[in-house]
């Protein structure tokens, strides 16, 4: 059977080894203020812990501007796919970037890496909608100590997929792992992803309504699941799908998905083959061993990881700032423009 089990989606998504977790951020941000945060009153907020979504929106673990200031990170990756708003990241390589709009960050924590991740309220006479998943990549021991690596996916470059299916759409956003004969941008050089038998996979579906799509056959060991975050009505193979669940299926078979109600259909696949090795985490180090979890604290606690380079832990690109992503102190990237 296809699908082989069913999971109600919390605010962690649970996820299948390789992967440790993916989070679906969506926040109706109000109006911006002159310092980038909200233009309303923040009393009753538990700042530094918001997690409420309280009027549609958290503050997270920001105090004036919304996101996630100056965290560390070790021993794994982070694919970040902004669907919707600007998302602002520092890091301390003196790597930065503005991104969003369909724009995917991937990043390599490796041996360690201090980031920020706000989410700047720039417009100041209307809402602020941000949408994004956060999904967590672990890596197995040969890469845990690579060097930290960023690389940015502009949305003008990601491939996307375009079919029809008796006159209904489909479109899939392939983040990684071919689908049929769209090859994906390359992933960070020391990312499971590189791995050629890893098999990882990251699409997102949308199906108008009526459309069928077929997800092809996985690598032999990889494992794959559904995450069912928009619409009414989808049925894998003729099973019905609760909105707002996860389905793992048979990755070594076909699955048929199919939008049988009367709006568009969207859905998140995560796949790949199994990291052979003990996880031990303890909040932002995921590592092997217990040994390896207190080394990292007590490297992070000598050396910050490099350090912080930047004159706030919450630090933002300003109003005027379009997309760009800095690699250090000498490469900046910017997307392609627009037709």
């Amino acid at each position: 059977m296809p699908v082989l089990r069913l999971v109600p989606l919390s605010f962690t998504w649970q996820t299948l080894n390789p992967f440790l977790f993916c989070v679906h951020h969506r926040d109706t941000f109000p109006a911006g203020n002159e310092n980038f945060g909200p233009a309303v009153s923040l009393a009753g907020r538990d700042l530094g812990q918001d997690f409420s979504g309280k009027d549609g929106w958290s503050m997270y673990h920001g105090q004036t501007i919304p996101g996630f200031p100056q965290h560390p990170h070790r021993g794994f990756e982070t694919v970040t796919i902004v669907r919707r708003g600007l998302l602002d990241h520092s890091d301390s390589l003196g790597g930065a970037g503005r991104y969003g709009e369909g724009d995917v960050q991937w990043l390599t924590a490796g041996k360690g890496i201090l980031h920020a991740e706000m989410f700047p309220l720039l417009q100041r006479d209307r809402n602020n909608p941000v949408e994004l998943f956060q999904i967590w990549l672990n890596l197995p021991a040969v890469d845990k100590f690579a060097e930290p690596h960023y690389s940015m996916f502009w949305s003008e470059n990601i491939p996307r997929l375009h079919a029809s299916w008796q006159g209904a759409e489909v479109e899939i956003t392939v983040i990684a792992g071919s689908f049929d004969d769209l090859d994906p941008l390359p992933p960070p050089p020391h990312s499971y992803a590189s791995h050629v038998e890893a098999g990882i996979a990251i699409w997102t579906i949308r199906l108008s309504p009526g459309a069928r799509c077929v997800l092809p056959r996985a690598k032999v060991g990889a494992r794959r699941m559904l995450y069912f975050f928009h619409g009414e009505d989808l049925r894998v193979d003729e099973m019905q799908i609760p909105l707002y669940h996860s389905a793992e299926l048979e990755a070594a078979q076909e699955s048929v998905l199919h939008a049988t109600g009367e709006s568009d259909v969207e859905v998140l696949i995560l796949q790949g083959r199994p990291i052979d090795e003990p996880v031990v985490q303890y909040g932002p180090f995921v590592m092997n061993t217990r040994e390896e979890i207190r080394e990292a604290f007590d490297e992070y606690q000598r050396t910050q990881f490099g350090g912080w380079p930047w004159p706030t832990d919450d630090h933002s690109h300003g109003r005027e700032a379009g997309r760009f992503a800095r690699h250090g102190a000498d490469k900046i990237d910017h997307p392609p423009t627009r037709a």
